[in-house]
């Protein structure tokens, strides 16, 4: 087992090439606020703007009460002096009713805005799991390769939970206190501009503590999404090598290893909490200070009757400076608030970065324009296209000069032209492959491991594509058959079975969908499936576990089979098919195998040369080249290679 596998992370004393890609890039990308919000707009278009309006309308209702104190401070001060209460309360009551409808318009207006959000919110989050689903299907398979599942499973569930606060919570708060400071410091303005000035001088002090932490912690909200990424990966990687793990006794390592990703983001988490939990105080007893201070100041106007500067032009007095309090609480309680919303911005932005960046990885290529349809064959041999499922199936392949159409019989010709490839561009693993394979023939490859056997598979199926040579099926490139096209021709039978939450039934379907239950009973048996099926509880129609665990792996094999069986491909994969099934079970699935493969091209990966004996041809491989070729007795007279592995002389691996 690779010592490389169980690894102890480390953040301390490591290169740069060994951190770990929790730490790495802790910058957020810019625009993609925008983004998010263009996207909950795109996916709402009239919701949305009504939310923001109810929104807008209630922050204003609840910052317009001082000017109304101001007008009855003004009414009783008239009363007060004149002793005409009739007059007062005439000016007075308008404005309570009018504050009070106001009010109640506000409260059905934020009872309002918040169902809309609630729905808004789980709305938008079902459509980015379902934008971020079909992405994933079509994703090429090095995606899978180079990243790991269990990251990829946290944007689904720790990053799309970022979005949910954006959306629901900070983007509203957000919005709302901006409003209501908007709002506040207009009518500020409006009263006294010295008191103003004061205010103005508080909150650059505010600005500076807000950039100041909001920085400090953005960057570790940042690297706390990276870090909660790389421990549910790690997490989902030690879980599919419980068996290693326990078997070479490597609990302690394990253990080492998720301790370091796990002070990581214990690390991280904290200094981002740390910044965050520091700036909500400090604002707020600024503020304290800055109502004390326009208290005093405003005292201070009015005993020496200090000349007012205003918008309104009005002079100073008792209903200016008593308002003007209640507005210095409000208007630097929503600069807290608005601060308060940075972290949980921020954490959204880290996660929808990440979200976006597999949103925006290269989808797999498909420019192929010739497709696989029903043909059916008329006394000339000549074949055409029809609706109707005849078992013939044929290439349409419309030429792009000339206009016309034509039908190539799809028959399981299959080969390779001076072939090149690697899996990335520095490390090539084929060198210059050539090799052939017609209707119904089986070809073998054998050769060690790390010898380009199954990568050879992979091109053909199109999940890489070619370096440089060609690859042509019934004489027709590769690159311009459909992938989909493409792989409906091709039956695929891999060491690593997948079997899914459902039925036997279901997971032999999975080959074909549209397969009846007798289709899929006599693939079963002609895989040598159904004698084990019919034995189970339920038989066909057992509930089998997530991956078939409550199987067998030679059962679970079988099933790869029939399921291959029920697809009825003329080009048949079996990469290692029989490598997990005991040698009386293989004897059984031979036979069904031989059945399968008749009439179809099959290409088989093997280390139990015993399995390669009757192929029409066999490859042997050996650092990316085919060294030797040719029928078992012919590789046997050459005494080369194949004869060494075969007698024994020296293992094949």
């Amino acid at each position: 087992m690779s010592s490389s596998k169980f690894r102890v992370p480390s953040s301390k004393g490591q290169s740069p090439g060994a951190e770990t890609s929790a730490r790495k890039r802790p910058a957020l990308k810019k625009g993609t606020l925008i983004r998010i919000v263009k996207s909950v707009f795109k996916a709402f278009p009239v919701l949305y703007p009504l939310m923001i309006v109810c929104i807008i309308f209630t922050a204003v209702v609840s910052s317009i009460p001082s000017l109304f104190l101001q007008n009855v401070i003004a009414s009783i001060g008239k009363w007060v002096s004149s002793g005409d209460w009739q007059s007062a309360k005439a000016e007075i009551m308008p404005m309570v009713v009018l504050l009070g409808s106001l009010y109640l318009v506000s409260i059905v207006s934020a009872c309002a805005y918040q169902q809309m959000g609630a729905y808004i919110t789980q709305g938008y989050l079902d459509k980015m799991r379902r934008a971020m689903f079909n992405k994933m299907q079509n994703l090429p398979i090095r995606y899978f390769d180079t990243n790991k599942k269990g990251d990829i499973m946290s944007h689904y569930t720790n990053d799309i939970d970022t979005l949910r606060q954006l959306v629901s919570q900070a983007i509203p708060a957000f919005l709302n206190s901006f409003i209501v400071i908007v709002v506040v410091f207009g009518i500020m303005c409006w009263f006294c501009g010295w008191l103003t000035i004061l205010i103005v001088l508080g909150i650059v002090l505010m600005v500076f503590a807000v950039k100041k932490f909001a920085g400090g912690s953005a960057k570790y909200f940042i690297r706390r999404q990276k870090s909660t990424g790389a421990v549910e990966g790690y997490i989902q990687e030690m879980m599919n090598g419980q068996k290693v793990i326990k078997v070479f006794n490597h609990e302690r390592q394990t253990k080492e290893g998720f301790d370091r990703l796990n002070e990581d983001l214990m690390a991280d988490s904290f200094k981002a909490d740390t910044y965050a939990s520091i700036m909500g105080p400090v604002n707020q007893n600024i503020g304290n200070i800055l109502y004390v201070l326009v208290a005093l100041v405003g005292g201070l106007l009015l005993v020496f009757k200090v000349p007012n500067f205003s918008v309104s032009g009005m002079a100073m007095s008792v209903s200016i400076v008593v308002p003007f309090l209640n507005m210095t609480k409000q208007f630097t309680g929503n600069i807290n608030n608005v601060s308060q919303q940075f972290n949980a911005i921020v954490m959204a932005l880290a996660g929808a970065d990440r979200i976006f960046e597999m949103m925006d990885s290269d989808v797999e290529v498909d420019d192929g324009y010739v497709t696989l349809v029903n043909a059916k064959e008329d006394e000339n041999g000549n074949f055409t296209e029809t609706d109707e499922r005849t078992g013939k199936w044929a290439w349409k392949h419309p030429h792009k000069e000339t206009g016309d159409i034509t039908y190539t019989p799809l028959r399981g010709d299959v080969r390779m032209f001076n072939v090149d490839f690697g899996y990335t561009p520095d490390k090539p693993v084929l060198y210059d492959v050539t090799l052939y394979a017609e209707p119904g023939q089986k070809v073998a490859f054998v050769g060690a491991t790390g010898a380009g056997k199954t990568t050879i598979t992979n091109l053909i199926n199109r999940f890489y594509d070619i370096a440089d040579g060609k690859i042509r099926i019934d004489g027709i490139n590769v690159n311009k058959i459909k992938k989909a096209d493409l792989r409906r021709c091709l039956g695929l039978v891999l060491q690593e079975t997948s079997l899914f939450t459902g039925t036997v039934m279901e997971n032999i379907r999975y080959g074909r969908l549209e397969a009846t239950d007798e289709e899929c009973i006599q693939a079963a048996k002609l895989a040598g499936a159904d004698d084990f099926i019919t034995r189970l509880p339920q038989g066909y129609n057992t509930e089998l576990r997530a991956g078939g665990t409550n199987l067998s792996q030679g059962q679970r094999q079988l099933l790869a089979i029939a399921r291959c069986a029920v697809k009825d491909p003329p080009v048949m994969i079996l990469d290692e098919a029989t490598s997990s099934i005991d040698t009386h079970t293989e004897a059984i699935v031979n036979r069904g195998m031989d059945s399968l493969m008749n009439g179809r091209t099959t290409f088989v990966i093997a280390h139990r040369l015993s399995t390669v004996k009757n192929s029409d041809v066999i490859m042997v491989l050996d650092h990316g080249r085919i060294i030797e070729r040719g029928s078992h007795d012919e590789l046997i007279a050459k005494r080369g290679t194949y004869y060494s592995l075969y007698t024994g002389a020296f293992e094949l691996e």
